[in-house]
């Protein structure tokens, strides 16, 4: 198989340099952000503009027995469907999936760079929305193309690039019953919008924790009033604020309330040693500390799981509090946060939000109104059993392109719809992969997607679409 694979990474490799990366890099200059970020997406046609950007790049790879389109329903961000015909004769399916809308821009880029003004240095191409997650069509057509040019057979491949997961894929599922009758059952369903923790190798993402946002609200008077007449007999509401959050996280040790953990499963955390003793304190460093700052735990273990089974909060977001350079001595009426609580992979997101509500609500300091409002509420993911081909074919992979042993990872990102698909697909098997890694910074300033990784993992998946073909039913 390594003349195949010479032939893949020869393909890819220039492909992707000559073709897909300028068109990449317009992509990342549309600055279109998902709907939860932008009140006027309906009408500023610039979720319209980057899907028309990518399938005008699709068509031109005249890929063969392929059909490309755009589809649009009214009140919903347009999905981006390609359908290629399987070669000779097969009854299976290949899903491939990813998205275009973007996270907002993020302040704090450093001089030189910004959102939407693509800049590659070395292996590194800077701008938002490259690597979360506008690579993702450009590999699904570069590994069907690698086979095609190649002469090497694929099943089916249907390739799903939707507009709307940044804001929790709430447009996804309307798209999959409209389409149902043309998807059927997949037998195989590979996303691309997940990450590595090094670039040295494949990396198999084996779970997903969910990801709860609320926007907290502590009111206490009708108006603001003078701080001198009113401190000490009014609450501030920060202060109140600061109280309930204390009865979901602990502010010492950042342990989030017991309710919304799960036991590791054993073969979860044995999986957690093994990357922890690979990346050791790699996973520590690899964020831009102020400082001396130090990270919650010295052990890498220990911040492995924090990160991909163990509840954490994070503050995203506040209401009510003016900027510094105008604000007054006034006792304010109100403070709202937005909360993001991840959630460990196999818990239930509804109930982690009925549970958390009560613990906010209930018997408020100072009989003041508190609010816990619900902006999304999605599950996480455990992957199921790969079957023997698939696992062996991930294995050869990495060892063909990467030179090293595939990893799996369990990722502290969400993914909103693999939890629906999964319980829609039961019998179907799930290869989830990505290249957000070290200091990539999704959703943060600085995005960059490593140019050198993508190619070597667009390069396995088109040895896993041609490996794989007829052979994919467990």
């Amino acid at each position: 198989m390594e003349d195949v694979a010479t032939k893949i990474a020869t393909f890819v490799q220039k492909e992707f340099d000559t073709s897909a990366v300028p068109a990449l890099q317009e992509f990342i200059a549309i600055p279109n952000t998902s709907k939860q970020y932008d009140a006027e997406w309906q009408t500023n046609g610039l979720l319209e503009k980057a899907a028309e950007h990518l399938t005008t790049w699709v068509k031109s790879q005249n890929l063969e027995n392929a059909t490309v389109e755009i589809l649009k329903q009214p009140g919903l961000s347009p999905l981006i469907f390609i359908e290629i015909q399987g070669s000779e004769s097969t009854s299976e399916t290949v899903l491939m999936y990813g998205h275009y809308d973007k996270q907002p821009h993020m302040v704090g880029w450093r001089e030189g760079l910004g959102p939407t003004k693509p800049v590659i240095e070395g292996e590194k191409l800077y701008g938002r929305g490259g690597a979360d997650d506008g690579y993702s069509i450009f590999a699904s057509v570069l590994a069907v193309k690698a086979c095609q040019v190649n002469g090497l057979p694929h099943s089916r491949v249907l390739i799903m690039i939707e507009g709307d997961e940044e804001s929790g894929s709430t447009h996804l599922p309307i798209y999959f019953d409209l389409l149902s009758q043309r998807i059927g059952s997949p037998s195989l369903i590979v996303c691309l919008d997940s990450g590595c923790i090094n670039y040295d190798q494949l990396w198999l993402t084996s779970s997903l924790r969910g990801n709860l946002k609320v926007n907290l609200t502590v009111r206490i008077i009708e108006e603001g009033v003078h701080s001198g007449d009113a401190s000490g007999i009014v609450p501030d509401t920060f202060r109140i604020l600061r109280q309930i959050l204390a009865r979901v996280e602990n502010v010492e040790t950042g342990e989030v309330h017991k309710d919304f953990t799960v036991e590791v499963p054993e073969h979860r955390l044995n999986e957690a040693k093994a990357v922890a003793a690979i990346v050791g304190e790699e996973l520590r460093k690899s964020f831009p500390w102020t400082g001396e700052a130090e990270a919650t735990s010295q052990d890498p273990l220990t911040l492995y799981l924090n990160r991909t089974w163990l509840p954490q909060l994070t503050v995203v977001g506040q209401d009510g509090l003016p900027p510094t350079n105008i604000a007054g001595n006034v006792l304010r009426p109100e403070t709202t946060v937005k909360i993001s609580l991840r959630l460990p992979p196999t818990l239930d997101a509804e109930k982690a939000f009925l549970r958390m509500k009560e613990i906010c609500e209930s018997n408020p300091p100072y009989r003041s109104k508190v609010t816990l409002e619900k902006v999304s509420a999605g599950y996480g993911w455990n992957a199921p059993k790969y079957s023997d081909h698939l696992q062996s074919t991930l294995e050869n992979a990495s060892k063909l392109f990467f030179k090293k042993e595939l990893m799996n990872l369990g990722e502290g990102g969400s993914i909103p719809f693999m939890n629906m698909l999964a319980e829609k697909y039961p019998s179907t098997q799930f290869c989830v992969l990505g290249v957000l890694g070290p200091a990539s910074n999704a959703h943060g300033p600085n995005e960059f997607i490593h140019l050198g990784y993508t190619k070597k993992l667009i390069s396995s998946v088109a040895y896993t679409l041609a490996s794989c073909f007829n052979k994919l039913k467990k």
